[in-house]
């Protein structure tokens, strides 16, 4: 069992920057790729960004690819999502997500999503 906890959300302006992070429990987290997702009101979840659990693969949707960036320390338990140069179409609820075959990225089924945190960027 995994237990996943995001921070790091907020209300930003255009152009500027967060770093979304991802507090893992439990022991099996470094054997699981990780990744996160956002839905926007009235719109469908997607797939923002996933790395393996090696963190030899990753994957970007294209609307982020050039400012957002995924990694994650296995130290630590955590996978971050850092945000550049955000625009307000970024605007949505971040879920971090893990345990999913990257394979089938981007339509991947996690096993395990945290709770969510929400990124507003106002214009």
């Amino acid at each position: 069992q995994v237990q996943l906890l995001e921070s790091g959300g907020g209300l930003v302006q255009a152009g500027d920057s967060l770093r979304l992070s991802c507090a893992a429990s439990g022991r099996a987290f470094s054997g699981y790729n990780g990744g996160w997702f956002r839905q926007a009101p009235g719109k469908e979840r997607e797939f923002v960004a996933g790395i393996t659990s090696s963190a030899g693969r990753i994957y970007y949707m294209d609307s982020v690819k050039g400012r957002f960036t995924i990694s994650r320390d296995n130290s630590k338990n955590t996978v971050y999502l850092q945000m550049n140069s955000l625009k307000p179409e970024d605007t949505a609820v971040y879920y971090c997500a893990v345990n999913f075959d990257f394979g089938k990225v981007p339509h991947v089924r996690p096993g395990y999503w945290g709770q969510g945190t929400q990124v507003t960027v106002s214009s």
